[in-house]
Order: C-alpha cells, then structure tokens, then sequence
C-alpha cells in the first residue's frame, strides 16, 4: 500500500487549529505527517506554502511554540510526524540541541531542503544519535512532469529500483488521479502539500478548513488502498 503523507504549515492559520488539523489528518489514516516550521526566507516552497508561512510568522508562531504544541498532541496521534524545517533555524540554536528537542517532543522525522552537502554529514550523525529519520530531496514536480521536463515517472522508476530507502513523490500534487498515477510509478508514498495547506489558509473559517481537510485527506487515502 501506498504511503500518504500530507503536510501542513505550523501556526496557520493558528496553532490551536494546527493542533486540531494533526488529529484530523491522523484520524484520516495518514501514515506519517510533514509539519512545516514557518520560515521567513522560505525558497523551497511555492507560493501557497510560502504565504502560509508569512501568515504563521506574522501571529507570532515560533519554533518554542510549536514544541510546547507538538508535546501535548503527538502522544495522541498514531502516526509518526517529520518536521520540514530550513537550515539556518537549526543551527541557530545548535544541531544537537535541535536534535533534543524535537526528539523530547515526540517528532521522529526531519526534512532538511537546504542543507549544504558538506553539513549533510554533521547533521545525519546527530539525527541517527536521537532516533530522528533524516529524509532527503530530489527536486522536481509535477507541473514540471506535465511538460515532460523532466520526468518524474522515470525519476521516480529510477530511485525506486536504486535505493533501499523508502521513496516518496510530492511537490504539486493535488488531485485524486495525481495520487493514482503516483502509485501505479511505484512509489512507496504521496506527499500532498499546497493543497492541503490552501484548505486550511484559505476556508472561511478554521472550523470550514478542518472539515475541508478532513474531506480531501479521506478521498486520497481511499484512493491509494
């Protein structure tokens, strides 16, 4: 069976809404969830993800926030969650320390999308020393596919037979057939980002966005049994 792996921002629209996304998306039979820490300088990310983390910064969201957060809803939830989280904020206060605390907090993942390859190596010694699944990037998405520039069918053939680890497709997708298409490639999961953050950021209310998100996370999991 595929992996689904949806991914929101942390602290938008608010982190008690985010809080109440993470047991939805859980509740939805997610197999791991990617929490985006916002992110002033956010270059990976398109612009739905990118406003996303303009609005979390501008109500103050901060990482300690988001720990405090995470420590009370992880113990509730049964699927593990990664952390999506740019460089500089981890080395501001020390890898190790980093390491610790989302380690304290219950996080058992972390994607990285802009560490150079020469702290890669600092950094997987310090999250295999906390038990923490250190993922990495290969870029590409699926508009890019779309235009056959490159391909991302026989990207994903290619990491799927090359490598051991488990390989997940995300970056735009955001429809039921996107997902199937994925699954027929082989790919071991799904990763939906700006769609499920526009549901959250953009409903009229948090209580519609949650409902929404709920909705959207039910339809992609059945597509993918």
């Amino acid at each position: 069976m595929v992996a689904l792996i949806p991914y929101i921002t942390a602290g938008d629209p608010d982190l008690p809404t985010t809080a109440e996304a993470l047991k939805v998306l859980d509740c939805c039979g997610s197999d791991i969830i990617e929490l985006g820490l916002p992110y002033s300088d956010p270059l990976a990310d398109g612009p739905v993800i990118q406003a996303a983390a303009t609005c979390s910064l501008a109500r103050g969201t901060n990482f300690d926030a988001v720990i405090s957060m995470l420590r009370e809803v992880l113990p509730q939830l049964s699927c593990p969650v990664s952390l999506f989280s740019y460089y500089n904020p981890i080395l501001k206060g020390g890898i190790g320390k980093f390491m610790t605390i989302i380690k304290d907090a219950g996080v058992q993942g972390l994607v990285v999308p802009d560490v150079p390859l020469e702290e890669t190596g600092i950094l997987r010694m310090e999250s295999s020393k906390n038990n923490i699944e250190l993922g990495e990037l290969r870029w590409g998405d699926w508009n890019s596919h779309q235009r056959q520039c490159p391909s991302l069918d026989s990207a994903t053939r290619h990491q799927t037979g090359a490598t051991s680890k488990l390989v997940a497709v995300g970056f735009g997708i955001s429809k039921l057939e996107h997902v199937k298409q994925v699954a027929e490639w082989g790919a071991d999961g799904v990763i939906v980002d700006s769609a499920m953050v526009k549901l959250l950021g953009e409903a009229k209310s948090p209580e519609e966005g949650l409902k929404e998100l709920e909705t959207f996370a039910k339809s992609l999991k059945a597509a993918l049994i």
